[in-house]
């Protein structure tokens, strides 16, 4: 089970996820990763989540980045 960190960015920061989460395999990481987006996208801020990224690591470095570009043209679920 490994052992996988979600930190986001923008080209003004890095929220860092210090204790990180099991996760059985990819696909829940990847399901994971876009819950994650879409809970921040849904949050009410004055945000500008176009130019934010979600960066999926582990131990060895980053897995996958999920851009929220990507998923804010999909809709809210």
């Amino acid at each position: 089970m490994p052992h996988i960190y979600f930190h986001c960015s923008t080209p003004h920061g890095l929220i860092v996820d210090r204790c990180g989460s099991q996760v059985e395999d990819i696909i829940e990481a990847c399901d994971r990763a876009e819950q994650i987006v879409h809970t921040l996208i849904a949050d009410s801020s004055p945000e500008d989540w176009r130019t934010w990224t979600l960066h999926v690591s582990d131990d060895e470095g980053e897995v996958f980045a999920v851009p929220f570009s990507s998923v804010l043209g999909r809709g809210l679920q």
